[in-house]
């Protein structure tokens, strides 16, 4: 049996009292939507969820919140609508751990590149050991000369340059569309000094 103080004085506590917890946390006052709630939005989108949340508890009438707010009756409910869709919305169930972000993927996707070179450089090291124990020469480098005795049964395709080909394109049209430019503006601007 547990005994409490008051006034300095020790008292027999009751045997119900002992059973229950000194504090209820549901008798803790709870803010609806948490203490941060509206915190990162702005002034006017605070508004329209006060007067929404109003209008939705009975306080006010949905035309009351439409002149409190400025607005016509038919925006108000345009607005209502969306707020209540993003109501549901939210009470869909989340997923359950971290979430997903885009820094996470991108740091993952760094320690694969990362793994991924290593093995590559094992392998390749591999590669190069076996041919040593084999004795079999490693492959040469395929640079071709072009005066060479060996001659590709091939014919290399020479490269062509498509991007600097429409760059010249471009830079013409640009030079013809400004020259044009130009010129109409010199007889328009002429016009105003003959008058």
């Amino acid at each position: 049996m547990s005994t409490a103080i008051s006034n300095g004085v020790k008292e027999a506590a009751s045997p119900a009292a002992a059973a229950r917890p000194a504090s209820k946390p549901s008798r803790l006052r709870h803010a609806p939507g948490g203490a941060g709630l509206g915190k990162d939005a702005g002034h006017e989108a605070q508004r329209l969820a006060a007067a929404i949340l109003e209008v939705l508890a009975g306080v006010r009438t949905p035309s009351q919140a439409a002149e409190a707010l400025g607005m016509s009756l038919q925006r108000y409910f345009q607005i209502e609508t969306r707020a209540v869709q993003a109501l549901v919305a939210g009470c869909e169930p989340r997923p359950r751990g971290p979430g997903r972000s885009a820094e996470k993927e991108l740091a993952a996707f760094k320690r694969q590149y990362e793994r991924l070179q290593r093995e590559l450089s094992r392998q390749q090291t591999l590669v190069r050991l076996t041919q040593r124990n084999i004795g079999l020469p490693p492959p040469k480098p395929a640079a071709g000369k072009p005066g060479g005795k060996e001659k590709s049964k091939k014919r290399r395709r020479r490269p062509v340059v498509r991007a600097l080909r429409a760059a010249e394109v471009l830079q013409r049209r640009s030079q013809e569309t400004n020259g044009a430019r130009s010129q109409e503006a010199a007889p328009a601007a002429a016009t105003p000094e003959n008058h």
